[in-house]
């Protein structure tokens, strides 16, 4: 091989990955974007069925570790 052929078949093989990175990128973003619709979609579920209208906080006393939450078997 020459010197030359040997540039274009790295060229091409550049132009490939270049290709597939834009490719990936793009995947990525569009599962970005269905995980985020996925996150409002439980969100906006848990406050309709009143298992998240407020943030979850521990308490520490042994009369509530008795209670059920709410929405919870």
């Amino acid at each position: 091989m020459t010197v030359g052929a040997d540039e274009a078949r790295w060229e091409v093989e550049l132009r490939n990955l270049r290709e597939e990175l834009k490719q990936i990128r793009s995947e990525q973003k569009e599962m970005a974007e269905a995980v985020r619709q996925l996150v409002q979609t439980f969100r906006t579920l848990a406050a309709h069925l009143g298992i998240a209208g407020e943030p979850y906080v521990r308490k520490d006393a042994d009369t509530d570790r008795d209670r059920d939450l709410p929405g919870f078997a």
